[in-house]
């Protein structure tokens, strides 16, 4: 098998920039390619940012075109929303993901083998994009977990038990090796009915053999990768097998501020004022200005300090076939003046009674309720 690429998508996110930045100053060693996804329909500050990178790792981000569109002269949102007739993407039809995301960059790949970073955090409970493609293989190296769930379904089934147990004790001994060889045993179903159950116990049995020994567990995996066709199997080391750091939210702002790139504008929070009542808005991430997993608070947001952003946006609905880029509201009532007010007044509630029970970030409470939404997108 060839030799691995090694990629990463810059999304104009925080975490993806951080992710480049932070990959580049520790493993030099490792010739990474970074590419971007252009929609057409970003922020200012997301193309600053790319820029900014650019200039900071000393190497091109590729921005992935396609011919098919350069000839009409669109950019790539306004081809394939015109191809669809004006059908805007929706949670339910994401096709902006699939044909502006995902298209692009498995063309990119061409079918090579390559290892894909991505950005999520040690403070995120949730699984990132994973290829169907066998010759593209993820990994987290911001998580204690650096392996993707499709890996680790591999280990822990019970068919591979023998080869995993020869592993691991390569690397464990005396108690903690008869500690992962119980976390191993620890059944494990694979009935496609019971798929939370599996995903429960998949998580204590990694998070419990990765308390014995991150890099001792990473090097059981790296061994066991041998035997398949992951990209990673053509490998003889892998510099990030030892990697224990585990970067939170703090973690990636600071490696933004102190690498000089800065954070993008967008994140930062901005003061508002209602019934005498403060709050604070932001965005919660990248990606389309006109993105429907946007809070509406952060339509509000748009509105207020990129009014001709979100009037563009306006221009793409149809209320009369209920293409709008909100469930059941256009884009023109979400604007009036009472609305508005509510929005704003329910933000500044929601966001008072979560400071009290968790997090004091306003970032936090924005992507609480949307981290199950496009992983491709926002990494």
């Amino acid at each position: 098998m060839k030799k691995p690429r090694h990629i990463l998508g810059i999304s104009g996110g925080k975490d993806s920039a951080a992710l480049a930045i932070y990959l580049n100053d520790k493993y030099p060693g490792i010739d990474f390619e970074y590419y971007f996804c252009d929609t057409g329909k970003e922020l200012d500050e997301t193309y600053e940012l790319i820029s900014s990178i650019e200039a900071k790792l000393g190497k091109p981000i590729k921005k992935l075109d396609n011919p098919e569109i350069e000839s009409t002269g669109d950019d790539p949102f306004d081809f394939y929303f015109k191809s669809f007739r004006g059908y805007l993407p929706s949670p339910q039809a994401r096709w902006c993901t699939a044909l502006m995301k995902l298209k692009p960059f498995e063309k990119f790949v061409n079918g090579e083998p390559a290892i894909s970073y991505v950005g999520i955090r040690g403070d995120e409970d949730r699984e990132g994009y994973i290829s169907r493609e066998n010759n593209i293989q993820s990994i987290f190296p911001f998580r204690k977990n650096i392996w993707s769930n499709d890996v680790l379904l591999k280990l822990f089934d019970p068919k591979n038990e023998k080869e995993v147990c020869d592993h691991l004790s390569q690397y464990f001994t005396g108690k903690k090796l008869d500690r992962a060889l119980s976390y191993l045993n620890e059944p494990i179903s694979f009935d496609r009915n019971h798929k939370t159950e599996t995903e429960k116990v998949l998580k204590y049995k990694v998070n419990s053999s990765l308390n014995l020994g991150i890099p001792e567990f990473n090097r059981t995996v790296f061994d066991f990768l041998k035997s398949t066709d992951y990209p990673l199997a053509t490998e003889v080391d892998f510099e990030l097998l030892d990697n224990e750091d585990i970067l939170v939210r703090d973690d990636i702002f600071k490696i933004l501020r102190d690498s000089g790139v800065g954070v993008p504008a967008y994140y930062e929070k901005v003061e508002f004022e209602v019934d005498g009542q403060k709050g604070e808005y932001a965005r919660s991430r990248s990606g389309c200005y006109f993105c429907f997993f946007q809070q509406k608070i952060e339509w509000i947001w748009l509105y207020e300090q990129h009014p001709e952003m979100y009037k563009k946006a306006m221009e793409y609905e149809n209320s009369d076939e209920l293409f709008t880029w909100v469930p059941n509201e256009s884009l023109k009532e979400l604007i009036e003046p009472g609305r508005i007010r509510d929005i704003k007044l329910g933000h500044i509630q929601r966001s008072n009674k979560d400071k009290s029970k968790s997090s004091p970030y306003l970032l936090d409470i924005l992507e609480g309720t949307e981290r199950d939404g496009c992983n491709t997108c926002f990494l």
